[in-house]
C-alpha cells in the first residue's frame, strides 16, 4: 500500500513537469517567432500614384500628375495613358493630350522618317517644356539629315531662350540668330521689349541687346529668301503660261487665227485629269493611284488634241481670212465650253496630287520649293525640247515651218496645208490641255479655268513675237516673274492691269514684238 502510494506520487510529479517542460518549449518557440502580425500591401510607386491621380477631380492633384509625368517623359507609359485616355471623361483627355503628345514625339525622334524626326523637333520646341532640351541634345548626337539638325539646334534654342537664366537667354538668342529662325523673333521681340523698360536691369539690357542682333541678322536673311521664293514663284507661272501659250503661238503663227477657245482648251484638259482620276478611284487598286497623273497628261494631250480638231473642222476652217469672225466665234465656243462644263461638273472639283508629287525641299533656311512646282517647271522644259525637236528635226516640222513661211509656195510644192493647218491646230489645243494637267497641281478644276490664263497668254505670244519660239520662251518669263513681282505691292488686279499697261508700252515701241514676225503675214 506504502509502495503504492509512492508509484502515484511519483507519477504525479513526472506528469507535472512534463508539463512544465512543454509550457517552456512552447514559450520560447513563441519568442523565437515573435509576435503574429498581418502582412503588409505592397508599396505604391511614385508612377501608378500619378497614373491614378490623373483621375481624379481635383484640379489641382490632376496638374500635379500631369507635370510629375511629363518631367519623367516615359515613353513606356503611352500605352497606360492611352487606355486612361479611352476610358476618361473630356477633361481628362483635354489635360492627357499635351502630356501624350510630348512623349509620342519623343519617340518620332528616332524614327527612321525623316519628316516625322522634323516635326517632332519642331513640336518640341514650340511646347515650351524645357525637359526636353535632354531628349532633343541626345537626339541630335546621332542624327545625320541636315534639316533635321537645325530643326532640333532650333528647338534647344527656342527652350533656353525662355530660360530664367540671362547668360543661357543671351547664348540662345545668339545661336537663333545664326540658324536665322523665322520661329524665334516673337519670343526675341519679347525680349527686346523687356530690356527698353525703365525698369530693366543691366542682365536684361544685355538679353534685349543679344536679341536686337539677332532680330537683324534674321530680317537681313528674310528678305534674301523672299527674293528667292519670288523668283521661284515667277518662274512656276512662267512655266504654265509658256506649256499654254506655246501652242497659241504655234496656231497664230501659222494660220492668223485668233482663238479665244484656247483657255477652254485647256480647262478641258483640266477635267480629262480629274475623270482620269475618278476612273483610277473606281476601277484600279488603290496602289494603282500614284499612276493616274502620268496617265492624265497624254489623256489630257489627246482629248484636248481632239476638241481642237472637232473646233478647227466644224468651225474655224469656214473662216479662214476673216479673223475677226474667227474671233467672235472662238468666244462663242468658250461661252458654250464653260456653260457645258458647269452643267455637267459643276462648280468646283479639285484633283489629288500623287504622293511622289506631296511636299518638297527646302532649297535653304525659310526657302521651301513644292515638287508640285519643280515638276511643272520641268514639264515646260520638257514640252520646249518637244516642241524644238518636232519642228526643226522632223519631216513634220519642215512642213509646218514652209506653210508657216510662205503658204502659197509650200501648196505648190505639194505640201497639204489644209491638214497641215488641221493637225497643227490640233497640237497646239494638246498643249493646253497639257497645261490645264498641270494647273490641276497648283489649283481647283472649274469652268473658268482657262479665263484667268487666256489674257497673259495673249500677251505672251503677242509680246514674244507671233510664231516664235524664243519669244515666247522669253515673254513667259518676263510676264510671269512680273507678275509675282509686283503682285506683293499692287495686289493680283492692279499688277495685271499695270503689266497690260507696259506691254502696251513695248508694242508702241517694237509692233513685231520681241523677235521679228515671220509667217503668211509676212508674205505681204
Amino acid at each position: 500500500m506504502g509502495e503504492s502510494r509512492l508509484s502515484e506520487g511519483m507519477l504525479l510529479r513526472s506528469l507535472i513537469g512534463l508539463v512544465l517542460v512543454c509550457f517552456c518549449w512552447g514559450t520560447e518557440i513563441a519568442a523565437a517567432e515573435g509576435p503574429r502580425v498581418k502582412p503588409a500591401a505592397p508599396p505604391v510607386s511614385l508612377i501608378d500614384q500619378a497614373l491614378a491621380d490623373l483621375s481624379s477631380e481635383d484640379q489641382s492633384t490632376q496638374e500635379a500628375a500631369v507635370l510629375f509625368l511629363s518631367e519623367r517623359g516615359d515613353p513606356s507609359l503611352l500605352l497606360k495613358l492611352e487606355a486612361i485616355r479611352d476610358s476618361a471623361d473630356r477633361s481628362v483627355r483635354l489635360a492627357l493630350k499635351p502630356l501624350m503628345d510630348q512623349l509620342k514625339n519623343r519617340i518620332n525622334l528616332s524614327s527612321p522618317d525623316v519628316d516625322q524626326r522634323r516635326s517632332a523637333a519642331a513640336d518640341l520646341g514650340s511646347a515650351g517644356k524645357p525637359g526636353a532640351i535632354p531628349w532633343l541634345e541626345a537626339a541630335l548626337e546621332n542624327e545625320p539629315h541636315r534639316w533635321v539638325r537645325y530643326a532640333i539646334e532650333e528647338s534647344i534654342a527656342l527652350l533656353q531662350l525662355a530660360s530664367t537664366n540671362p547668360d543661357d537667354q543671351i547664348t540662345a538668342a545668339t545661336k537663333l540668330g545664326e540658324l536665322r529662325s523665322q520661329n524665334a523673333v516673337p519670343a526675341l521681340k519679347e525680349l527686346l521689349q523687356q530690356g527698353s523698360d525703365g525698369s530693366a536691369t543691366a542682365q536684361h539690357q544685355a538679353v534685349a541687346s543679344a536679341a536686337r542682333a539677332a532680330i537683324e541678322q534674321i530680317d537681313i536673311w528674310a528678305s534674301w529668301a523672299g527674293a528667292f521664293e519670288t523668283i521661284f514663284r515667277g518662274i512656276s507661272l512662267s512655266s504654265i503660261l509658256l506649256i499654254m501659250s506655246l501652242g497659241l503661238a504655234i496656231v497664230f503663227g501659222l494660220m492668223g487665227v485668233i482663238n479665244m477657245a484656247h483657255g477652254e482648251l485647256m480647262m478641258v484638259g483640266a477635267y480629262a485629269t480629274f475623270v482620269t482620276q475618278e476612273c483610277f478611284k473606281a476601277y484600279l487598286p488603290p496602289g494603282a493611284f500614284d499612276y493616274y497623273f502620268l496617265v492624265s497628261m497624254p489623256v489630257s494631250f489627246l482629248v484636248a488634241a481632239v476638241f481642237g480638231l472637232i473646233l478647227e473642222a466644224t468651225v474655224i476652217s469656214f473662216l479662214y481670212g476673216r479673223p475677226l469672225e474667227t474671233m467672235l466665234a472662238t468666244w462663242g465656243v468658250s461661252l458654250v465650253l464653260i456653260q457645258a462644263a458647269r452643267v455637267y461638273f459643276g462648280d468646283l472639283t479639285s484633283v489629288v496630287a500623287p504622293s511622289w508629287l506631296s511636299g518638297g525641299v527646302q532649297a535653304m533656311v525659310g526657302v521651301y520649293l513644292p515638287y508640285n512646282r519643280i515638276f511643272i517647271i520641268l514639264l515646260s522644259i520638257l514640252c520646249v525640247c518637244g516642241i524644238y525637236f518636232l519642228l526643226f528635226r522632223t519631216g513634220i516640222g519642215l512642213r509646218v515651218r514652209a506653210v508657216t513661211q510662205n503658204r502659197d509656195m509650200s501648196s505648190c510644192l505639194g505640201i497639204p496645208t489644209r491638214k497641215v493647218d488641221a493637225y497643227t491646230f490640233a497640237f497646239g489645243s494638246g498643249l493646253a490641255g497639257v497645261a490645264g494637267c498641270a494647273l490641276t497641281l497648283i489649283g481647283n478644276v472649274e469652268p473658268g479655268l482657262g479665263q484667268n490664263y487666256i489674257v497673259d497668254s495673249f500677251m505672251v505670244v503677242v509680246t514674244g513675237g507671233v510664231g516664235k519660239l524664243m519669244g515666247t520662251i522669253v515673254a513667259s518669263l518676263g510676264i510671269g516673274g512680273l507678275n509675282k513681282l509686283l503682285e506683293p505691292s499692287f495686289g493680283a488686279v492692279y499688277s495685271k492691269v499695270l503689266i497690260l499697261v507696259l506691254v502696251v508700252v513695248f508694242l508702241q515701241r517694237r509692233p513685231s514684238g520681241l523677235f521679228t514676225i515671220k509667217g503668211r503675214h509676212a508674205d505681204t
